[in-house]
């Protein structure tokens, strides 16, 4: 048998240290505890929160991450903490029995947007499957809980939740560096503990927000679209928008869309249509388009 060893390895968390072994701990998947009573089907995870400043154990593949009180600092602790887990392990013990109910863990990160106003929130679980957007905690009281209740935070002024993130628009009565952090917190427990997202798809009162059926475009139309869902939607999820079509004039060829998320409002919208949009699908589309204004612009 190999000798099992364990490497520490900081994180951008300086409340949390990964323990690296160089043998495999749990196959698939990951494991998270909040307490010694959650962890109870996991004998290494129970006898590290007897450690009274270990606030919180992930096990994963390869490694346990650990997140400490701030009663000690992991310069005091770290080394004890590394030839625990070394010994445990040398000695053939389980990390995680069969009966351990798998709790995978979520991530959740802020990311900035070219829209001061507007925050990204990123994950790494599914959210939905259609783009929804909610100006305000009556339309979100129907279909999304979780908006809902991101709407009582009073700078919270729109959300748009897309499959894997939530671009939050705030007032000017605050600065996101004061309250990212809580949000992000808010929006990862809340995802964690299972709860609903969206209950049922927003009804719409106007057009501006219906998705058209792909049978009831035109041929240049559904060119349109198909560029759109290609080239800019991928470049501009990145950044916490969403530009949906909304119609063509076979007359005048102009194009009008929707700017959502982090798009609605931005500064650089403008040239994002002009530069990027209208530029585009003008080259792919030549002598077909005339124009690209957003009808929310």
């Amino acid at each position: 048998m190999s000798s099992i060893k364990i490497n520490i390895q900081e994180t951008n968390n300086e409340t949390i240290l990964k323990f690296i072994s160089n043998t495999i701990l749990v196959n698939g998947g990951s494991y998270e505890f909040n307490n010694i009573d959650e962890a109870k089907n996991s004998p290494l995870a129970q006898k590290l929160f007897y450690l009274p400043f270990v606030k919180k154990v992930l096990v994963t593949a390869n490694f346990i991450a650990i997140q400490r009180y701030d009663i000690v600092q992991w310069d005091d602790v770290e080394e004890e903490v590394r030839e625990q887990i070394e010994n445990y392990l040398q000695e053939g013990k389980s990390v995680v029995t069969e009966e351990t109910t798998k709790k995978e863990a979520v991530e959740v990160y802020a990311e900035v947007t070219p829209n001061p106003a507007v925050m990204k929130f990123g994950t790494n679980k599914a959210l939905t499957q259609t783009d929804v957007e909610f100006q305000n905690i009556e339309e979100a009281s129907k279909s999304s809980p979780l908006a809902q209740q991101l709407f009582t935070f009073p700078f919270v002024k729109d959300i748009f939740i897309s499959e894997n993130y939530i671009s939050i628009t705030k007032y000017d009565m605050i600065e996101w560096n004061e309250v990212y952090q809580e949000v992000r917190t808010f929006i990862r427990e809340y995802i964690q503990q299972g709860k609903t997202i969206i209950k049922e798809l927003p009804k719409q009162k106007t057009k501006q927000n219906v998705e058209i059926p792909k049978e009831d475009l035109t041929d240049i139309e559904a060119k349109i679209v198909d560029i759109l869902n290609e080239y800019i939607k991928p470049a501009v999820a990145s950044d916490g928008g969403n530009i949906a079509f909304q119609s063509y004039d076979e007359s005048s060829k102009q194009v009008s869309v929707i700017l959502q998320g982090a798009c609605s409002g931005c500064p650089s919208s403008t040239v994002t249509l002009k530069n990027g949009i209208e530029t585009m699908l003008k080259e792919m589309l030549p002598n077909q388009i005339s124009e690209v204004v957003a009808i929310n612009g």
